[in-house]
């Protein structure tokens, strides 16, 4: 369905629009000259408003001088089926990140009364950052990866393999892994000291054609992302790409990994963006990896930091809205709270969360 069919997208659209040209950009936002876009990602980065992850990190702890509760005392797996098929969300922490991060094309004032209307402060946010493993047709299947230990200023996260091991789920048990897209919050999991001696040497892992190629020469000028995290993300692409070359299964559209899960490119995020979707009894989930947060039922028009396009991130991201709201699925995502089970619906010109019951 064309995005200008939808009353919805055209909502958006008109937001952006409204936004982009306070901001002074084009509102076709399309054609960039290049030397101006590399000045602008430079600028992005260095500006004092994009306050460091450590700095984030260092803000949130100081709000628990008595400490936080126990490190597995805070549940960080949740078990639930679809048909046949066994799906677990497994927590690999939380990200401390500015709050600037959830609409860069967006007035700082709207952005922040947004989050105050929320309870949510507004200088940094935790985003969750959640993985999923699905067993079907004697597969065990792990969908992300997490950070791993990529990014040291960010502590909080890089739990998978515990998690995994505690969840009595052993690496080498894990015949494919499904990788929404190659963002070192995705990847790093699989690049943590004795992981890869760990899995299985038939390991299978699916990525679209179009990451890979994205990230041989990945374009940033269009992202909004705090200081050190392109270097990083360049960084880990590389060396994810080149460890685990020969394990790598591309497709170029959808492909069925096991029966009843299959993973469809949607582009946006990045090039080779992808979601998975579960399908089993008349039961239906989709793992939506980064196309939507949780602003962008409200605003899906907003821009989030880590998009490499946008306005093909906000298209996708209403495209798959309404879908889900349409036919009732559930839907988890990456970094929506834990565990992020949940229903789509539409409230007016927006869409509306609806947090599923808790599965006992």
């Amino acid at each position: 369905m064309a995005i200008e069919s939808n009353p919805i997208a055209l909502q958006a659209s008109r937001k952006s629009t409204k936004a982009k040209s306070t901001t002074g950009k084009s509102t076709k936002g399309q054609v960039h000259d290049k030397q101006g876009e590399r000045q602008e990602t430079n600028m992005s980065l260095a500006n004092t408003s994009r306050p460091s992850v450590k700095s984030c990190a260092d803000k949130v702890n100081a709000k628990y001088i008595h400490g936080r509760p126990g490190p597995e005392l805070v549940p960080s797996r949740y078990a639930l089926k679809v048909g046949a098929i066994d799906v677990m969300v497994v927590s690999d922490g939380v990200l401390s990140l500015p709050g600037a991060m959830l609409g860069h094309n967006v007035d700082p004032a709207v952005r922040a009364a947004w989050l105050e209307d929320m309870f949510l402060p507004t200088d940094v946010l935790e985003w969750a950052l959640n993985v999923v493993v699905v067993r079907s047709g004697g597969r065990t299947i792990l969908i992300d990866a997490g950070m791993g230990a990529e990014f040291p200023d960010l502590p909080r996260s890089g739990k998978l393999v515990r998690r995994l091991e505690d969840a009595g789920i052993d690496l080498a048990s894990v015949t494919d892994v499904v990788l929404t897209h190659l963002h070192m919050d995705h990847v790093g999991g699989l690049l943590v000291d004795g992981v890869r001696e760990r899995l299985r040497p038939d390991l299978r892992i699916h990525v679209a054609a179009a990451e890979t190629r994205f990230w041989e020469s990945p374009d940033f000028s269009r992202v909004s992302m705090p200081p050190g995290f392109p270097d990083a993300l360049r960084r880990t692409g590389k060396r994810f790409l080149h460890e685990y070359q020969s394990q790598l299964r591309t497709f170029e559209e959808k492909h069925e990994v096991a029966p009843g899960v299959l993973v469809t490119r949607t582009g946006g995020h990045t090039p080779g963006h992808s979601v998975v979707r579960l399908a089993s009894g008349g039961d239906r989930l989709t793992f939506a990896g980064d196309a939507v947060f949780q602003v962008g039922f409200e605003h899906p028009d907003w821009y989030n930091g880590f998009e490499h396009d946008p306005e093909e991130a906000a298209r996708v991201r209403v495209r798959l809205l309404r879908e889900l709201a349409a036919n009732r699925e559930s839907l988890v995502a990456t970094h929506l709270s834990f565990p992020s089970v949940c229903h789509v619906a539409i409230d007016g010109d927006v869409f509306r969360w609806v947090p599923g019951p808790w599965e006992y």
